[in-house]
């Protein structure tokens, strides 16, 4: 919640929406609690890079340290899922995030609050992301 707050007092930000949190076994990694996820929209006139170094920082500030393995547990993770239509492919920001479509605990926030969001990438909904991941883990 006040990862939230922070990124809707960045400058030229506010948020547009909040799914209901989530409660996930983690996946991958070492044995850990379980996680709370959930998807925002913001509405920002930042470039991407800017909302990265800035969605760090309060990772930082909020106890995350700066440098962890891969899947180990952590107080708080901030991703850019999509940032409009754009794509972005450099080594330390990849939009849309790429394995959003691999993942349930991504997946169900974002479709209870953008359904009908299209990956400008694989060309399908989120709705349609989910049913794909649902439909093949059964």
């Amino acid at each position: 919640s006040e990862a939230i707050r922070r990124l809707g007092r960045l400058p030229e930000t506010r948020v547009v929406a909040v799914a209901p949190i989530i409660e996930t076994d983690p996946v991958g990694g070492p044995p850990q609690d379980p996680f709370l996820n959930t998807v925002i929209e913001l509405a920002t006139a930042l470039p991407p890079r800017e909302l990265l170094k800035e969605s760090r920082r309060i990772e930082g500030e909020l106890g995350r340290p700066s440098a962890r393995g891969r899947n180990e547990p952590r107080i708080l993770d901030i991703d850019i899922l999509f940032y409009g239509d754009i794509i972005v492919s450099e080594p330390e920001l990849e939009i849309p995030h790429p394995r959003l479509h691999e993942r349930a605990f991504v997946l169900q926030p974002l479709v209870e609050l953008a359904p009908a969001l299209r990956h400008p990438v694989l060309n399908r909904t989120a709705a349609e992301l989910l049913a794909d991941l649902q439909t093949h883990a059964a």
